[in-house]
């Protein structure tokens, strides 16, 4: 507990994350004693916390005996820096929102899927409605062509294979060669021509940091689909999010 007037606080957490510190400074070569001694905690506790934190994946045990951090710890890593880049990108979504009149839509490729990880919207730029899931309708969207397009080709196939081909209106591609085919050309523009819901156009632009590849996409009019000026503007500001992205 806290001293009075101050933060509630909880012994058992703080001790579990000083444990964590320990097992990183000791990188494998400490067992249950030693760590126990270098964290100040009574044995039976370290052993306690030992095995909450091995069955939760936050480390474990080795053969030897000893401890190690376990892969969660490089899942909150990756989140974390995940949505630091991503709050990094936000001014410029917030841009190109205003620059088009348009809600704006980050969407990156996540662990085999397609997934919009960002939407910067107003009450003058409102956002349409994702009726159906963008992981199951990238075959659709400007944003998951030009996810598809940026992907190895095995890769491509394999989240080709484990997505039906949906047909959600009647300009929808359902067939997969012909899919391949329109896929954008290497740093193109995916364009999505009411292909996900009828009356809604749609870009895309690719955007590329070292661990991964993403979209940036806006809604359009029929009239600015090939226009100059938004294809700039989208692509600039792809250039900007995957600079922010790569920092975080």
């Amino acid at each position: 507990m806290g001293e009075q007037g101050g933060p509630t606080l909880i012994q058992s957490v703080q001790r579990a994350l000083r444990l964590l510190e320990v097992v990183a400074e000791r990188e494998g070569r400490a067992h249950a004693k030693e760590l126990a001694r270098a964290a100040g905690l009574p044995l039976s506790t370290t052993y306690h916390l030992l095995r909450t934190l091995t069955h939760e994946d936050y480390l474990q045990r080795l053969d030897g005996g000893s401890y190690v951090l376990g892969h969660r710890i490089d899942v909150v890593r990756s989140h974390g820096t995940a949505a630091r880049g991503v709050a990094q990108a936000r001014p410029a979504l917030e841009w190109l929102r205003d620059e088009l009149s348009s809600a704006v839509y980050l969407a990156r490729h996540i662990d085999g899927e397609v997934v919009v990880v960002e939407i910067v919207d107003s009450p003058k730029a409102p956002r349409i409605d994702l009726w159906v899931g963008i992981h199951h309708a990238a075959h659709a969207t400007a944003l998951g062509k030009s996810i598809l397009a940026q992907l190895p080709a095995p890769e491509r196939e394999d989240y080709l294979a484990r997505h039906p081909l949906n047909d959600l209106t009647p300009h929808t591609v359902v067939d997969r060669r012909r899919l391949r085919d329109r896929l954008p050309a290497p740093g193109a523009l995916a364009v999505d021509d009411e292909e996900y819901a009828v009356g809604v156009r749609c870009l895309a632009a690719p955007v590329t940091t070292a661990d991964g590849v993403g979209s940036l996409g806006v809604v359009t009019s029929p009239a600015s689909l090939r226009r100059d000026v938004p294809r700039q503007r989208l692509r600039s500001c792809a250039s900007r999010v995957s600079r922010a992205l790569s920092l975080g």
